[in-house]
């Protein structure tokens, strides 16, 4: 997949010399034999503090993997309602030089005491979703930091205890408050009354009520600075273990409600890992994401395999009939999503077979121009027992962080992050919010007495919609990187905005500024207060049920323009933002 295309280096030499750029190696930091090289970079991210530290790592001689740790670190503090290092996370990587994409995955693993009725009461009932969020028991092992050491030790050029530095003078010194934390803050019921988090985001305001900080105030968190420092220090063992991993265990197991098994041996146990990045045509380009145990690669795919069979360009952008044609291959690509996807160190999932082209040609086969199907039911690509598949019970909720990094060197990271949420579990430990993402496991084992493929079992990671992506163009050159956050949407999030740039010739601020619409197998939903709402009864028409919702994607994206240059966005919806340069 090399890029032939050079990009021209503007005034390199200069910057260097007027940026006052240090260049010093730690003596447990990479060996490099030269200085960085100059040239363009690109980050979109959440957050405004996010993307200055990754641009304070870029200019200090760091790449597009140094900039990531940069960025999620500081998203920790500063956007913890969505992401951090008490979650998980993944990450697709081009390394230019290698002319390779690889996929790391850092997503939660259950505790060894997890049962497959871990989110049942007494009486074998699914709990209410609520309770099975705020407690023990939805934590799940954290990934984060151990995938992102993975990728480091593969691929880093500052030494790893730098990385942290800007997230350590902002814990310390203090960060101001985002509206959307503020929105997220006082929208919650939970979580003034949580331990540590309580007295963390809210003040005593009059009538010695908790009210929560406000956009523009400033709060510091001493708690994490020292969690930081452990773990520059001593690398992933000053989280999973040592005080850190203490503090962690101590809030699963002592939580307030429904206590968790989460040990310091599942902890010192965790294992990231590096999985083949899932990749395919479509159309002139090739598509990279992540393969299982997140479904958002392998949804996506299938979906724009499915609209292979269609012309989405001559249909023309955001029409009825397009928009017609693409949410009914999502209902088709989702139908299989549940039935056949979960973690495949567990289950067997039929990845090549639901990709097939001849099977997708199947599937495109059954979509009426002039009618919805309604609720598509799964197919058969083959797999041996698909017939004993019970489909899962999506509870995925609305929160998670995207960035998009490409350096100086052209490499590119697609990051997509989360603590679920919002605020994951509402525990806290060493200054972070703790996830709950084993409630992304289906709370029923089996349904209609088949075994589901996303039940809950030791030391498995629960399925995902996490959907991070990297386009190349028809040379192999890298094009584009996007993702998204939103729970079980992030996938429509991300193929509309795919869609959009790749066959409406759209560029990243348009293309995820467009307004939004999907179809998860259930109704048409369609997002509130934009103009889509005025084709409602078209729609119905074609037999659609629409549902009006509003739809907090995040989408944070990079596209290669024609002339070479990059063309970034941030999605309106949130508080992030882009920042470019020349190194």
């Amino acid at each position: 997949m090399h890029n032939s295309r050079t990009v021209p280096v503007i005034f390199a030499a200069l910057l260097l010399i007027i940026g006052g750029i240090s260049w010093q190696l730690g003596s447990h930091g990479p060996e490099i034999a030269a200085g960085p090289s100059s040239g363009p970079y690109m980050i979109a991210a959440a957050n405004p503090d996010a993307t200055a530290a990754a641009q304070e790592i870029i200019k200090k001689g760091g790449n597009a993997i140094d900039a990531a740790i940069a960025v999620q670190a500081v998203l920790t503090l500063v956007e913890p309602e969505s992401s951090g290092l008490g979650g998980g996370a993944f990450m697709v990587y081009f390394d230019e030089a290698a002319d390779k994409v690889l996929a790391y995955d850092g997503r939660e693993t259950a505790p060894a005491g997890a049962t497959s009725k871990l989110f049942l009461d007494d009486d074998g009932q699914p709990l209410g979703f609520r309770d099975a969020v705020v407690s023990g028991r939805s934590v799940g092992v954290p990934g984060v930091v151990k995938m992102l050491w993975l990728a480091h030790q593969k691929h880093g050029a500052l030494p790893w205890s730098d990385l942290f530095e800007p997230a350590i003078r902002l814990a310390e010194n203090g960060f101001e408050v985002q509206p959307k934390l503020q929105e997220w803050l006082e929208w919650d019921p939970v979580l003034k009354d949580m331990p540590v988090a309580g007295d963390y985001f809210y003040k005593t305001g009059p009538d010695d009520k908790k009210v929560p900080y406000r956009a523009g105030e400033i709060i510091k968190n001493p708690a994490y600075a020292r969690t930081l420092r452990e773990i520059a220090e001593k690398g992933p063992d000053g989280f999973y273990e040592g005080d850190v991993a203490q503090a962690i265990v101590d809030a699963v197991q002592n939580a307030p409600a429904r206590p968790g098994t989460l040990s310091l041996t599942d902890l010192e146990n965790y294992q990231a890992k590096e999985r083949a990045a899932l990749c395919r045509p479509y159309r002139i380009y090739r598509i990279c994401t992540m393969p299982p145990p997140t479904s958002g690669g392998l949804t996506t795919l299938q979906t724009l395999g499915i609209l292979e069979s269609f012309d989405l360009k001559g249909m023309g952008a955001m029409t009825v009939t397009s928009m017609h044609f693409i949410a009914e291959a999502e209902a088709l690509a989702y139908a299989d999503r549940d039935q056949y996807i979960g973690d495949p160190d567990f289950v067997d999932v039929p990845v090549d077979a639901m990709l097939d082209p001849e099977y997708l040609a199947a599937r495109a086969a059954l979509i009426d121009a002039s009618l919805s199907m309604g609720k598509a039911a799964p197919g058969n690509p083959g797999e041996e027992h698909a017939d004993n598949r019970g489909a899962n019970a999506d509870m995925s909720q609305p929160s998670t962080s995207h960035f998009s990094i490409v350096d100086p060197d052209g490499n590119v990271v697609s990051m997509t992050t989360s603590v679920e949420g919002p605020f994951g579990s509402h525990l806290m430990a060493g200054g972070m919010i703790l996830n709950n993402q084993l409630t992304d496991f289906s709370f029923l084992p089996e349904r209609d007495g088949k075994p589901v493929a996303n039940a809950v079992a030791p030391g498995k990671r629960p399925r995902s919609s996490m959907d991070p992506v990297i386009v190349f163009d028809e040379d192999g050159g890298f094009h584009a990187a996007i993702g998204s956050p939103g729970g079980s949407r992030i996938i429509n999030y991300v193929n509309q905005s795919l869609i959009a740039m790749l066959d409406w010739n759209m560029d990243v601020p348009a293309a995820i500024g467009l307004p939004h619409f999907m179809d998860r197998n259930g109704p048409l939903e369609i997002e509130k207060n934009t103009a889509l709402e005025q084709k409602i009864p078209e729609f119905e028409q074609l037999g659609h049920e629409v549902k009006v919702e509003r739809m907090m994607s995040g989408l944070h994206g990079i596209l290669v323009m024609p002339d070479g240059s990059y063309n970034g966005g941030a999605d309106p919806r949130r508080d992030g933002n882009v920042v470019s340069g020349t190194r």
